[in-house]
């Protein structure tokens, strides 16, 4: 009912207003950030290393809370107060799956955060069951998440934050370390989701595949924000701050 209310009144899902971060040794790796996420939205945050695309995705949910700024869900502060109630409704995959997997199985690994909410175990198991189908993993519930893939580790670290149905999907740097079948089949799944997605990534080829608006990070600001054809485009820019025109591009792509 909540999504559908956002879809009618076009509520932004996330807004960050003038957000800056300092780490405790004195490194300002964000800096007055502002920009408006609608629902439904696929966007991809790019920038070189050290542009604060991580440290921005952490503020999403609270990982990490800000020096000055804020980053409003639906209105609503992403503060310490709120953070069971935001971190139902955004779900973070961080760039190594083993992060996030530690448990004997992966159905344990799937139900994990379920066991904290109020939901019988008739209903978790219907949970882990859909979120795992949605990611193609089912045939892996009783497997030990080490002795799985790269691919299928990421695979089941998206399905333990799809367990918790969020309404927004963070992913830093999902496509790392799979081989190019792996990477192809999250490139399908990611464009599935009718989930917000924000998603972090020096991959411009998945930005282009996935995310029709794009934002550019450098030295911790955003240096642009728009179109991802027009942006990826501009040769000038990419070259500017350290990226590059992607190569999908500049010449038919297979897929």
């Amino acid at each position: 009912m909540l999504a559908n209310r956002r879809r009618i009144i076009n509520t932004p899902t996330l807004e960050i207003r003038d957000l800056s971060f300092s780490y405790p040794d004195g490194n300002e790796a964000l800096r007055d950030i502002s920009c408006r996420i609608e629902y439904g939205e696929s966007i991809g945050i790019i920038g070189g290393n050290g542009a604060g695309k991580s440290t921005l995705l952490q503020h999403l949910n609270g990982c990490l809370m800000p020096s000055k700024g804020n980053v409003l869900f639906d209105g609503r502060p992403v503060a310490r107060e709120t953070l069971a109630e935001i971190r139902r409704s955004v779900g973070m995959v961080f760039q190594d799956p083993d992060d996030q997997l530690f448990m004997p199985t992966v159905f344990d690994d799937v139900a994990f955060g379920l066991l904290h909410l109020e939901v019988s175990s008739e209903n978790i198991a219907e949970r882990v069951r859909t979120a795992l189908e949605r990611v193609s993993m089912s045939h892996l519930s009783d497997r030990p998440p080490y002795k799985l893939s790269g691919g299928e580790k990421r695979a089941v670290a998206i399905a333990t934050v799809l367990a918790l149905s969020p309404d927004i999907l963070v992913l830093d740097e999902p496509t790392s370390n799979l081989d190019p079948r792996g990477r192809r089949r999250l490139i399908k799944l990611l464009r599935g989701f009718d989930q917000t997605r924000i998603i972090a990534t020096h991959d411009l080829e998945l930005v282009v595949e996935v995310c029709p608006r794009v934002i550019v990070l450098d030295g911790g600001r955003i240096v642009a924000e728009g179109a991802v054809t027009d942006l990826l485009n501009n040769e000038d820019l990419m070259f500017s701050h350290g990226l590059e025109r992607p190569h999908i591009l500049r010449h038919r792509h297979p897929h």
